[in-house]
Parts: structure tokens; C-alpha cells; sequence
């Protein structure tokens, strides 16, 4: 059956300017970190993809290394994109990025012009794609300098592979070295994209005042406390879950006393009428700095419960100092060495 996108799917969602370019995003974008590789059937993936556009996210965000194995969200994405989203390349905006291992050896990670060239002709070669909207530099790297780095992003851009640069996980003060670099180069950076969540404040200490100066959207990662701020743990850490696996969250970042601010949480969304994921987004989305937030999804209704925060960013000064109160750093900022240099 060909594809036909919903013909409304352009008023179900807000849109944001992306700091001062011509880019809007939607409130809330998909991302392909956990749900998009090998393990889960095509046809799950391509009904999330599609209900997505249907409801008006126009942003997909991958890298090289998702999947598991590596390379495979961006393989899978791109059947999606050549048997049901192609017509509507023009509509989307694609992101990919390298700058965590890839390959074996010294040119397969980090910020060397080698590695992130190579890596997003093979993203290109792997999605079927001429060129992504967005190519970020993953993460900081201390040992190359950042006039190679961005140096490369700005190669990016002049070669038609990528229509704008990003950054992810990069400190206040590397951001502003990062932006006056490539805009000396003439190619502005577009967006940042940090991690950020009621569990995870860190970029409300300057790099939020950066993003705002410079003109720089912001497009916040793993808003729901990779599934800590959808509920799932409160009573326990449950089979199949990330925590259950140690991978990128361990069980051991579960602690009681974190849970008893997350029930404090659920019990301020309920208030409201949200779930807890609800809350956590449309919380993360108070910002108008903030341009968009990136979330994942198993299921359709997954995808739909989330996408149900955008355009419910407003709260009261009561509910704000509320949150306050249980917002606190919960320790699962497992991005935060690429920040600290």
C-alpha cells in the first residue's frame, strides 16, 4: 500500500524558530537512538515513522552508531525514507552526526576532519540520501583542535552533504569558541543539541545564555531521564528496561531517593492532567529558548502519548516552584565528560 501522509499533518503540532535561521522545528522531533536497529521489525519502525509525519514532526534525528549494531537505525531509516518518505524529502529535516566510536582505529571517533568526513559520506551512502539537513560534531574532542572540527562541519556544508552544522554535548564556553569559529568561516552554527531534563539541569548554568546570545536553537536529548521520568521505575526496575540491561542506564542510577522526586513529579502531572512523560516534556519545552525536544519511541502509542505535551508549556509560577522543589541533578548525565572540558 504507497503512502499518503495526512493532509492535515501540518496543524497538529507548534513549530519553533530555530534560534535566529529560517529553520522551524516542531516542539517535539523523533529520535532514533534506541528503537530503529536490528532488534525491532521494519514494519514497527516504519508505523512509527509514519504515524510521526502524520502528526507533524518533520525532524528525524540519527547518528552513525545507532542502532544496535552500529549503522543500523541510519540503514533501516533509509528503506523508510525510499519506500514511504521520499516524496516528501523536501519537507523533512534529517540529522545525523559522528563523533563516538564508529570503527576500529584511531580515525574512528572523536572530532579528527578525517573521521567526520568519512563518516558522513558512509551515513549518506547508508540512508540513501544526497545530503542531511543537519551534521553535527557528536562530542568534544579535547586532543584535536577545534579549528579542525569545526573545520570540517564547515566542509560539510560548502560540499551540498549537509545543508547546516550542529554540535551536541559541548560546554558553554567551547560553544561560543565553536560558533565564532564557523561564523569566521561563514557558515553559522545552526543548533546545539545537549542532554537536558528535570533530572539534568546542567545547560541552565550559561550554555542556555550562549544558545540566546549567539542565536543558536537548542534541540534538548533524552528529556525523559531515558525513561526514569516516564514512570517505569517507580516500582522497580523492570525486565527488558535500559536500566535492566546496564547499558546506557544503569540499575544502580536508580535510587530511592531519586524515585521519591519522581513520584513528587507523577503526582504534579496528574495535577495538571498529564502523565509523567507529558509533564516532563512540556517542562522542558518552558524555555523559549529551548527549540525542540527529542524523544524516542517503541510503539505508536508511545509516539502519541508524547507528542500530546507540545503546545502545553505554560505553567504557573505555583507549579514551577513545585517542580523546583523535586527537579534536582539525579547523577545520570552520562554525557557530561564531553561538557566539562
Amino acid at each position: 500500500m504507497t503512502y499518503v501522509a495526512a493532509a492535515d499533518r501540518y496543524s497538529r503540532l507548534p513549530y519553533r524558530r530555530c534560534g535566529r535561521s529560517g529553520i522551524q522545528l516542531p516542539e517535539v522531533s523523533l529520535g532514533l537512538w534506541q528503537n530503529f536497529g536490528d532488534g525491532r521489525p521494519i514494519e514497527d519502525q516504519r508505523a512509527i515513522l509514519r504515524r510521526a509525519f502524520d502528526l507533524g514532526v518533520t525532524h528525524f534525528d540519527l547518528a552513525n552508531n545507532y542502532g544496535p549494531p552500529y549503522g543500523s537505525a541510519e540503514i533501516n531509516f533509509g528503506r523508510v525514507m525510499r519506500e514511504d518518505l521520499r516524496p516528501y524529502r523536501d519537507e523533512l529535516i534529517i540529522s545525523t552526526k559522528a563523533g563516538y566510536d564508529m570503527w576500529p582505529g584511531p580515525y574512528g571517533e572523536f572530532g579528527s576532519r578525517k573521521y567526520l568526513l568519512a563518516s558522513l559520506d558512509q551515513s549518506l551512502r547508508r540512508m540513501g540520501l544526497d545530503y542531511v539537513d543537519i551534521f553535527y560534531s557528536h562530542r568534544f574532542d579535547p586532543d584535536t583542535p577545534l579549528e579542525e572540527t569545526m573545520g570540517a562541519l564547515d566542509s560539510a556544508v560548502r560540499s551540498g552533504k549537509a545543508l547546516y552544522a550542529g554540535i551536541s554535548s559541548y560546554s558553554a564556553e567551547r560553544t561560543v569558541e565553536a560558533a565564532s569559529i564557523l561564523r569566521r568561516l561563514g557558515t553559522p552554527l545552526l543548533i546545539h543539541q545537549p542532554s537536558y531534563s528535570m533530572l539534568n539541569r546542567w545547560i541552565e548554568g550559561g550554555l542556555l545564555d550562549v544558545l540566546e546570545h549567539d542565536g543558536i536553537g537548542c534541540i534538548a536529548f533524552s528529556p525523559l531521564a531515558q525513561g526514569v521520568l516516564t514512570g517505569k521505575y517507580l516500582g522497580g526496575v523492570p525486565s527488558g528496561s535500559r536500566a535492566s540491561l546496564d547499558g546506557s542506564l544503569s540499575s544502580d542510577q536508580i535510587s530511592e531517593p531519586t524515585l521519591a522526586h519522581v513520584r513528587a513529579l507523577a503526582k504534579i502531572a496528574e495535577a495538571r492532567g498529564q502523565t509523567l512523560a507529558q509533564l516532563a516534556l512540556s517542562w522542558a519545552l518552558r524555555d523559549p529558548r529551548v527549540t525542540s525536544v527529542l524523544i524516542g519511541a517503541s510503539s505508536v502509542a508511545q509516539l502519541e502519548e508524547n507528542l500530546a505535551a507540545a503546545g502545553h508549556s505554560d505553567f504557573s509560577s505555583e507549579e514551577l516552584a513545585a517542580i523546583d522543589r523535586d527537579a534536582v541533578d539525579a547523577g545520570i548525565n552520562i554525557w557530561a565528560a564531553s561538557s566539562t572540558h
